[in-house]
């Protein structure tokens, strides 16, 4: 049964109840002065995909100049729940960053089968979300003559999300691509090496089956792989690539203790740029709420 259920073990759109009902309108007081609109994209298998893009207006916002560079967030969410209750933690993490660049934005993807887009969720289907989500990302603020770094910021399996993206996203780029001029950071929040080996934490016991269910999951979300691949591509091309900053949860109740340090040793292994820093008092979902967290990824973006 484990193994038939698996994806709805695993991606859970409907926990709280009515999260798929939430609206954007809901948390505009808790989100000001950043506004969010909603927008769509479609992934290649034509699944149609909720976005939504986080700004605080120009008039808003001092020292705006037309020629700023600006810095987009691309944001990938965890397991559960939809993305309006995140909108106003993400929107104190702009205010944030505002302090230090004038031109921030955010934009947070909505997998297959979460809030208002299509589908049911898959690894593949998410995967496929996750490239077209960077592709509109892409196409709207990194185009002819337009300037901007992106940083991709996932949660939870959300941070697998995003580190098997940006290998993917590099490893496809031609050697003579200036992919160093498009995604310059990862921030990973509470993340995991991969579902087989939180599986196993879960269920040490060599006497229980679930242990042994690793070989039938058809969802992984590796980051240590996906890291790896990284450094790869870094030493193969010799460009720059994202520097990371992972963050981690002192309490968190979901992730066992120690595999964001294994995480962190990876990318030292393979010359990535990486720091870790472990965020006081937080539970698994906590690390935005957490004033601390949000001033270390407000303070990440200002080096990027």
């Amino acid at each position: 049964m484990m193994v038939l259920f698996q994806n709805k073990i695993i991606y859970m759109p409907n926990i709280p109840p009515f999260s798929r009902s939430e609206t954007v309108e809901a948390y505009e007081r808790l989100c000001a002065p950043v506004r969010w609109k909603e927008e769509s994209t479609v992934a290649e298998d034509n699944t149609r995909l909720a976005l939504v893009v986080g700004e605080i207006p120009s008039e808003d916002t001092a020292n705006v100049t037309k020629d700023s560079e600006r810095l987009v967030v691309l944001y990938f969410q965890g397991n559960a729940s939809s993305m309006p209750p995140r909108l106003p933690y993400l929107s104190s993490t702009i205010k944030e960053a505002h302090r230090n660049h004038s031109n921030v934005s955010i934009v947070a993807a909505s997998y297959r089968g979460y809030w208002k887009s299509a589908g049911k969720p898959t690894a593949k289907g998410i995967a496929r979300d996750a490239s077209a989500a960077l592709r509109w990302t892409l196409q709207r603020y990194a185009h002819g003559n337009e300037r901007a770094k992106i940083v991709l910021w996932g949660q939870s399996i959300g941070a697998g999300v995003a580190t098997n993206l940006v290998a993917e996203f590099l490893e496809s780029q031609h050697p003579s691509d200036n992919t160093e001029a498009v995604i310059h950071g990862i921030v990973m929040e509470t993340p995991f090496t991969s579902l087989k080996d939180l599986l196993v934490a879960f269920y040490p016991q060599r006497w229980l089956p679930y242990r042994y269910l690793t070989p039938f999951l058809r969802s992984n979300w590796d980051s240590v792989q996906a890291l790896e691949r990284i450094g790869r591509v870094g030493r193969r091309s010799q460009g720059r690539l994202p520097r990371i900053l992972m963050l981690e949860a002192e309490r968190d109740e979901v992730v066992p203790a120690g595999q964001a340090a294994k995480l962190e040793g990876v990318c030292k292994e393979h010359g990535l740029d990486v720091e870790r820093t472990v965020i006081s008092g937080a539970l698994h979902t906590e690390v935005v709420a957490k004033s601390e967290g949000r001033r270390e990824i407000a303070r990440f973006l200002k080096t990027i």
